[in-house]
């Protein structure tokens, strides 16, 4: 068992079973979600004291992790039986088998706070069918197991009472063989079905609303959706697009859209950048500032610099994707190691 216990994080991960991993999501929040924000504001609080460097390590040592993960040739299985975002869907989507259950909850609700989703989100969410990752993304909205299914980002589906089963059966196998796992995963999975009004059933409205180039001609869009039908997910799509961080709504939206054409790595590499400058305070504060009024104060009233779409400047998004300075080095990923097995 390797238990990643830093920062915050407490990921009890990495159980070597027979020939492959195996990563219970099960975590924290006496085992209600697994990285449900720890990881954040220990961030905040490193950087109100000045430890920029321990946050670049932060940053460093988990996206690694995630890559190593990701390219990993021995299967990776993820039960995802609890609130799973942010680092905690870092560690999971990029696996072989992803399986979501009953308890599943699914986000990357970083625009919220002020951030960008980050640790392979921008990967992973720019292959969801049609412009389903740019709502994923800008809004933070949830989704549940079976919408994880219907949408790719998990592979199978159980009730949370079948996991002991499934794990005890994982243990008896002794192959790396994918096909053999896949069967053992089948015989104890089920098939589930989103609601009617789920969001994976909307992809017709969400092509013609988040397919657009900038965020406001997305919410523009929204705005004509919404007055001609009076629907009320576009009523409520647009007032949490509201809530969010002006800037981080347009950092994200490149983010996403460069993620189509880049590799797990390239997308982790620039996301590192992204990050540091992020949190650096040179462009705004509204990292510290999302963090500071959801998690730390809760007063739910962040103050957003710039307060406004129209005040985010294009210098202010490329920053985000400049490269660091001579003296900061981009993240070092060891993908000579990994093509020499491949």
């Amino acid at each position: 068992m390797l238990s990643v216990q830093q920062w915050g994080l407490d990921y009890k991960i990495c159980t070597h079973v027979g020939k492959m991993i195996l990563i219970s999501v099960l975590w924290q929040l006496s085992g209600r979600a697994f990285c449900a924000g720890g990881d954040i504001v220990t961030l905040y609080h490193m950087i109100n004291a000045g430890k920029i460097e321990d946050c670049k390590e932060f940053f460093r040592k988990i996206y690694t992790f995630i890559y190593f993960l990701g390219t990993y040739l021995k299967p990776h299985v993820a039960l995802l039986n609890g609130v799973t975002m942010g680092g905690g869907a870092g560690v999971s989507i990029p696996g072989t088998f992803r399986v979501a259950t009953d308890k599943t909850v699914f986000a990357t609700p970083e625009t919220l706070i002020g951030f960008h989703p980050d640790a392979g989100a921008s990967f992973y969410l720019s292959h969801l069918p049609g412009h389903l990752g740019e709502y994923l993304g800008l809004t933070g909205e949830k989704l549940s197991g079976a919408e994880m299914i219907a949408c790719g980002l998990a592979t199978h589906y159980a009730h949370t009472a079948r996991l002991p089963l499934i794990e005890e059966q994982l243990g008896k196998l002794v192959t790396d063989d994918p096909s053999v796992i896949e069967t053992c995963l089948e015989k104890y999975s089920e098939l589930v079905y989103p609601d009617k009004t789920s969001v994976v059933n909307r992809f017709e409205m969400l092509d013609k609303c988040f397919s657009h180039d900038t965020v406001e001609e997305i919410i523009d869009a929204l705005e004509t959706e919404a007055s001609k039908t009076n629907d009320a997910w576009c009523a409520s799509t647009l007032r949490r697009l509201k809530e969010t961080s002006p800037l981080s709504l347009k950092v994200s939206l490149k983010s996403i859209r460069e993620g189509r054409f880049q590799s797990l790595d390239q997308c982790l590499i620039r996301e590192y950048r992204m990050s540091l400058q992020g949190i650096s305070n040179l462009i705004s504060r509204d990292f510290r500032e999302g963090v500071r009024a959801r998690m730390v104060d809760k007063d739910l009233a962040p103050k957003w610099d710039p307060p406004s779409l129209e005040q985010v400047s294009e210098d202010m998004v490329e920053h985000y994707f400049s490269p660091l300075s001579e003296f900061e080095p981009d993240l070092e990923l060891p993908t000579k190691l990994r093509e020499a097995f491949s």
